[in-house]
């Protein structure tokens, strides 16, 4: 494929993520895979070229662009020359997308902590952080295998270049480290894991922060609950390779306080991870930009107030909850945190056990630009 025609393949790949982020259809990269199934005449080279175009011009845009030639045009001016198989010639009229990292309508309700100068770093292309699975290895030794640095803060984490290709490698294939970021290794650290005997992840999805409580605590019982099936199926897969016991629960909206009863008053720990915006990991998922709306960010808070209410039950007297989101937005974390106190006498805020992130009210904030980390808001709550 000629530049041209690269450029014109991102601009029919980069039509449909706007269509799918407008009707909250498959992922960007789900797209990307598609287009090339039909297209087998594209060599790697020109599969990874219109891949990275695709992405930089998601990265390059907060609001959604009115179509994938007014995304790209911005970017690559010059291939829009009308030769071949390429875009056509580039008019002074025609709309180019305009270079943002916040949507608009979503600034005032950044946490105050994230200020302007940080933004850049929420949509920088991110590291490939591992996990080293502590019961069955050390990190000293998966640093030496790939010949990876170890994370700042997490005692458990590796950190490689963005893109690196793990998957095929026989350390992962034989359970010995978890893709993570190091933010999601510093919520599991937060559950201060090595001193609970009964841990409940109630919001577990394909189980990544389970298999990390897991790998801290192998004698604990651990159970991961969700909603979906289809997230949660991935779990016993994950779990087996890498050599950890955690129940796995689904859970049937909207009853879910029956599928819980028998471990009212129980728990330990409990985590409650919850659905939120996304909008900490705007750096592996640019086009979440695109598909948040006020409505959905309503729907979310909501879902987020009525799982933390789920949750307080389980927690035994003296026991924790600690509660995460990957969002920047104050009404997802700080906001959140607090109404939680108020509707629960019987809890009260306490410090995670790890220094990380800023003070955001009774929690922490992580943010990509100042800890390196996804962007996340945790908090811990003790049950009295």
């Amino acid at each position: 494929m000629t530049p041209s025609a690269r450029a014109q393949a991102a601009i029919e790949i980069l039509d449909q993520v706007i269509a799918s982020a407008r009707e909250d259809g498959p992922p960007a990269d789900a797209l990307v895979s598609a287009y090339f199934k039909t297209r087998r005449y594209a060599g790697s080279k020109d599969r990874r070229a219109v891949r990275e175009l695709v992405f930089r011009a998601v990265r390059h845009s907060a609001e959604v662009p009115v179509s994938g030639r007014a995304a790209l045009l911005p970017l690559a001016p010059e291939l829009f020359d009308g030769a071949g198989h390429g875009p056509a010639a580039a008019t002074d009229e025609e709309p180019r997308a305009e270079e943002g990292v916040v949507p608009q309508w979503l600034q005032p309700l950044l946490s105050p902590l994230v200020e302007g100068g940080e933004w850049a770093a929420l949509v920088e292309r991110a590291p490939v952080d591992l996990r080293a699975n502590l019961s069955r290895t050390s990190r000293d030794e998966m640093a030496a295998h790939f010949a990876a640095a170890p994370t700042p803060v997490s005692p458990w984490g590796l950190r490689l270049p963005p893109d690196s290709a793990v998957s095929a490698d026989e350390a992962f294939a034989d359970g010995l480290v978890e893709v993570q970021d190091e933010g999601s290794q510093l919520i599991a650290l937060s559950c201060d894991p090595a001193e609970q005997s009964l841990m409940v992840d109630l919001c577990a999805g394909a189980g990544g922060k389970a298999l990390a409580l897991a790998a801290a605590n192998p004698a604990a019982r651990i159970v991961a609950c969700d909603t979906s099936r289809a997230r949660l199926s991935k779990l016993a897969p994950r779990a087996e390779r890498a050599g950890a016991t955690i129940e796995s629960r689904l859970l049937d909206q909207p009853r879910e306080d029956e599928g819980l009863a028998d471990l009212n008053g129980l728990a330990d720990l409990v985590l409650v991870d919850a659905p939120c915006s996304g909008s900490g990991t705007w750096r592996r998922n640019p086009e979440g930009r695109w598909r948040l709306t006020p409505e959905r960010l309503d729907r979310l808070e909501a879902l987020q107030e009525r799982v933390l209410d789920l949750a307080a039950p389980l927690v035994r007297p003296g026991g924790t909850l600690v509660y995460a989101v990957c969002s920047l937005l104050t009404r997802e974390g700080r906001a959140q945190a607090d109404a939680f106190l108020s509707r629960h006498s019987g809890f009260r805020a306490e410090d995670i056990p790890v220094n990380v992130g800023r003070s955001d009210g009774v929690g922490r904030l992580l943010t990509p630009g100042h800890d390196g980390t996804d962007g996340f808001f945790i908090a811990r709550f003790r049950a009295t």
